[in-house]
C-alpha cells in the first residue's frame, strides 16, 4: 500500500509542479527551437527532468524513512549528481570529455562505494566470477552505455517516457514481490514522476525532458537493472519469478535504446562519420518518415518493448544461450525489415510527387523579335510619357 501512495504522490507532486515549471522555462526563454535535427515545429521548453526528479524526491522524502536503505545514499547521490551534469549541459553545454567526466564520477560512486556491480556471468558464454577489477570495469561500462543509451532515444514526443514507463513498471513490481523494499520504493517513486511528465510531453508536447531528464532516468534505470541482476541470481534455486535468464531480461529493459545505440554508430562509422556526430538515423526518424505520427511511432516501439519483455519471462526457465539470440534476432530483423520498408516507401512517395518544372533557355533561333514602327505611334493618342 506504502508503493502506491507514494507513487501517487509523485504523480501528483509532478501534475501540479509542471505547469508552473512549464511558466518558468518560457518566461525565462529555456527552450529548443526547432530547425536542423529538431523534427518539432514550434518552440517547446526543455529541462523536463526538473519537474520529474523534484517529484520523486518529495516522495522519497516522505515515505522513504519507513524503510531500511542500506548504502542507498549513496545509490541516490549518484542519481543527483547524474541529474546535475543534465542540468548543466542543459543551461551551458558540456564538451563531450567533461560530460562523460561527470557521469564516470555517479558511475563510480554507484559501483564502487554503494557496491551495485556485476559480480558475475553466473555461467553465461563460459564465465563465472569476475574478479574485483574486471567488476568494476564491466558494471562501469554498462552504466555509461545503458545511461546514453536511454539519452540517444529521446528525440520524440512521448517516446522516451513510454519507454521508462514500461521499464519501471516491471523493476517495481518486481521489487516489490522480492520484498526488496528499497529498489522498488524508487521504481515506483520514479514511476509516478514519469507519468506526470508523460501527461505534458503527449504530442503534441508541451515539454520536453532534455538531458536532464534523459540521463537522469537512464541511469536510475540502468542501476536498477544491475541491480535486478545480482538480486535475481542470489535468489535460490525454485522461488517464484527467479528468470534463468537474466542477461535476457535486463537486456529486454532497455533493448530499444541498445538497438537504435548500436544501429546509429554501426551506420556512422560505416559512412565515415564519428559514432556520436549527430545525425536523423534513429530507429523513429525512419519510422516518421513513412508518415507516422509522434503518439504512432510512441506507441509502436513501446509495444514492440512489451513484446520482447513477455517474451523473455514466458521463457524464463530457459538458459540465456537460448533466450539472447532469440530476441536478438528478431530485434535485427525487425530493423532490417524498417531499412527495406522505408526505403521503398520514400522511392514511391518520390516518384508520385510533382515533378520540378525545368526551365530552359529559349534557342536564339526560335526566339521572336517584334519590330516596331516608331513612326507608326506619332499621330497616336496613346501616352507615352
Amino acid at each position: 500500500m506504502y508503493y502506491f501512495i507514494a507513487f501517487l504522490t509523485s504523480l501528483a507532486t509532478g501534475v501540479l509542479f509542471f505547469p508552473v515549471l512549464i511558466k518558468i522555462l518560457n518566461r525565462f526563454d529555456i527552450a529548443d527551437s526547432p530547425g536542423g535535427r529538431k523534427i518539432h515545429q514550434n518552440v517547446v521548453p526543455s529541462m523536463g527532468g526538473v519537474g520529474f526528479f523534484l517529484a520523486a524526491a518529495i516522495a522519497l522524502a516522505i515515505w522513504g524513512w519507513q524503510f531500511n536503505f542500506p548504502d542507498m545514499r549513496y545509490f541516490l547521490g549518484g542519481i543527483a549528481i547524474m541529474f546535475f551534469v543534465g542540468l548543466r549541459d542543459d543551461i551551458v553545454e558540456l564538451r563531450a570529455s567533461r560530460k562523460l567526466l561527470g557521469q564516470l564520477v555517479s558511475v563510480l560512486l554507484v559501483v564502487i562505494v554503494a557496491d551495485i556491480r556485476i559480480t558475475s556471468f553466473h555461467g553465461f558464454l563460459g564465465i563465472n566470477e569476475l574478479n574485483l577489477a574486471g567488476s568494476y570495469l564491466f558494471s562501469a561500462l554498462v552504466l555509461l552505455a545503458l545511461t546514453n543509451g536511454f539519452n540517444l532515444i529521446d528525440g520524440l514526443d512521448g517516446l522516451a517516457g513510454t519507454i521508462a514507463i514500461i521499464s519501471f513498471s516491471f523493476l517495481g513490481a518486481w521489487f516489490y514481490y522480492q520484498g526488496v523494499e528499497s529498489y522498488a520504493l524508487i521504481s515506483f517513486v520514479f514511476l509516478g514522476g514519469v507519468f506526470a511528465f508523460l501527461v505534458f510531453n503527449w504530442h503534441p508536447a508541451k515539454i520536453f525532458m532534455g538531458d536532464t531528464g534523459s540521463l537522469t532516468l537512464g541511469f536510475t534505470l540502468a542501476t536498477l537493472i544491475i541491480a535486478f541482476m545480482e538480486v535475481n541470481e542470489a535468489l535460490p534455486a525454485g522461488s517464484n519469478l527467479k528468470f534463468e535468464n537474466t542477461f535476457s531480461v535486463s537486456v529486454a529493459l532497455m533493448i530499444f535504446p541498445l538497438y537504435d545505440m548500436a544501429r546509429v554508430f554501426t551506420r556512422r562509422i560505416s559512412q565515415g562519420k564519428g559514432p556520436m556526430v549527430p545525425d536523423k538515423s534513429h530507429v523513429h526518424h525512419f519510422l516518421m518518415r513513412m508518415g507516422l505520427k509522434h503518439n504512432q511511432v510512441a506507441f509502436i516501439l513501446g509495444f514492440l518493448q512489451l513484446v520482447i519483455i513477455f517474451l523473455t519471462i514466458a521463457l524464463k526457465d530457459f538458459s540465456d544461450h537460448l533466450v539472447l539470440p532469440i530476441i536478438s534476432s528478431i530485434v535485427i530483423y525487425l530493423g532490417w525489415r524498417l531499412d527495406k520498408v522505408t526505403v521503398k516507401y520514400v522511392k514511391k512517395k518520390v516518384d508520385l510527387a510533382p515533378r520540378v518544372l525545368e526551365i530552359r533557355e529559349l534557342n536564339k533561333r526560335k526566339k521572336k523579335r517584334i519590330l516596331l514602327d516608331k513612326e507608326s505611334f506619332k499621330d497616336s493618342t496613346i501616352n507615352m510619357n
